[in-house]
């Protein structure tokens, strides 16, 4: 089947303006260049993030993160420390920073319907102080990433109120979704039976989140 073509695109920024009421002052108003009390306040509470970034070719990877509250740490207020845990050695996200060192960070904090956005620059590093702040039960991350922040701003929560993303009483039935064990074995392609891989898959998410 091929793709689909649009028939009717947008080309320019004008023709979105033309279609919306004007810009609001305070929404461009609201925008930092640093971390402030109120956005390392949301940081501190936050317990899962998504993390974009892009590589030299402008192909755009976002990928989540998450850890009990307080996981990502305000060094000053310029400069954030994200830590790696183990996850599926794509590293992705690395290789996109070390090719073009930018970063977007949307924070969310259960039950609230706000988000924080952070952009800047990023940088892997390996730096023994900032690992051993990060470690979890005992277990320094191998590599941590330095947000540089160029901007940070609280985001209105319509998306989560639209989504109810914190209404779990309200969503539809998911027992007819495949199971990540499903899936990896339809696009892996790999040579493991299914009840082998389920129960592999149990232990990782029971007893090795912080395990290689």
């Amino acid at each position: 089947m091929s793709a689909y073509q649009p028939t009717n695109p947008v080309t320019s920024e004008a023709e979105i303006r033309d279609r919306l009421r004007a810009t609001y002052t305070n929404q461009e108003l609201k925008i930092l260049d640093h971390i402030d009390p109120l956005c390392a306040a949301w940081i501190a509470k936050s317990t899962f993030l998504t993390m974009a970034t892009v590589d030299a070719g402008g192909r755009v990877d976002v990928s989540p993160k998450g850890d009990p509250a307080g996981f990502v740490k305000v060094l000053d207020d310029k400069t954030l420390a994200v830590p790696d845990r183990p996850g599926n050695h794509r590293f992705d996200s690395f290789s996109n920073i070390l090719s073009t060192g930018r970063i977007g960070l949307v924070f969310l904090v259960p039950n609230r319907n706000e988000v924080v956005r952070v952009n800047g620059s990023a940088t892997v590093i390996r730096d023994l102080p900032v690992r051993e702040m990060l470690a979890i039960k005992g277990r320094v991350p191998d590599f941590a990433v330095l947000v540089h922040v160029e901007e940070a701003f609280y985001h209105c929560g319509k998306a989560v109120i639209r989504s109810r993303l914190w209404s779990p009483q309200d969503a539809g039935p998911v027992d007819d979704l495949p199971t990540y064990a499903e899936a990896l074995l339809a696009h892996s392609k790999i040579d493991t039976p299914l009840a082998e891989l389920e129960a592999r898959l149990k232990d990782n998410d029971e007893n090795r989140l912080y395990d290689e």
